[in-house]
């Protein structure tokens, strides 16, 4: 499929790479972007081959610069709830079942910082800029920003960024755990590639289970998380992986997994 707002490359490594790119508008998410993003989550998601998504941005300066504010001119309370209620590009990658790497180049604001919460992991390079800005429009986050970010970093760090419309620098998101390492900008996809190929080096239905497990532990509660966990463990026990990875230990070689 071709896609006019976003790339999607295919590595060898078991790796791909979905880039938003409109680097002239900072890669600012309109409706087309969402529209080609769910669609490649589709096409990605069915694809074997593929077992961990590094989603960035074109260019240095910007991961995502937030939504399109162009397109909020003449929305009214009904299109823009509407807008929300389809299948956006947040939760499509929420729900995508593959393990999902956002990896954090410049401005991360707005809709932008939405979509890295939206991933499993965030990766950025020293000159990352975070923020939810919504607030200086006279607005609030839409896309999750609320729910998400105060689920990863505390509900006082949530509401302040939230309230304030002000920027956090890279070290300051390391600190809060937004995200997960912080390179320079010159060595960010080298250490965010390592870091996916060693993700994509094991079993991918256990990473599936296993990421369903890590995400039900914050909605819900320790008992039904705990149940929950006990019926994905016992899932991997049926696959072929389980018996690949238990033989390559007592045989003191390297698994070979193959997704069944």
């Amino acid at each position: 499929m071709t896609y006019e707002t976003i790339t999607v490359e295919r590595r060898d490594t078991g790796v791909a790479v979905l880039t938003i790119n409109r680097p002239e508008k900072l890669n600012a998410l309109n409706k087309q972007v969402h529209t080609e993003g769910v669609a490649a989550l589709e096409d990605l998601k069915r694809d074997d081959s593929v077992r961990v998504l590094v989603i960035t941005g074109a260019g240095e300066k910007s991961f995502i610069a937030g939504a399109d504010i162009s397109e909020f001119a003449g929305q009214t309370p009904v299109t823009q709830r509407n807008l929300f209620h389809e299948k956006t590009f947040f939760n499509s990658i929420d729900s995508f079942p593959k393990p999902t790497i956002a990896m954090v180049n410049g401005f991360c604001l707005g809709g932008g910082n939405e979509l890295a919460l939206a991933c499993d992991l965030r990766v950025c390079s020293g000159n990352a800029k975070f923020s939810q800005p919504e607030i200086n429009l006279g607005i609030m986050s839409g896309g999750g920003g609320t729910q998400r970010l105060t689920r990863l970093i505390g509900e006082g760090r949530s509401m302040e960024i939230m309230l304030t419309g002000d920027m956090i620098d890279a070290e300051t998101a390391l600190k809060f755990g937004l995200v997960n390492h912080v390179y320079p900008a010159a060595e960010l996809e080298a250490k965010t590639m390592e870091l996916a190929e060693k993700i994509a080096t094991k079993a991918p239905i256990a990473l599936q289970l296993c990421k369903e497990a890590v995400k039900f532990a914050s909605r819900s509660n320790l008992d039904e998380g705990l149940r929950r966990e006990v019926d994905l463990f016992a899932i991997c026990f049926s696959t072929e992986d389980k018996q690949e990875g238990v033989s390559a230990f007592l045989e003191k070689r390297k698994p070979n997994f193959k997704g069944k």
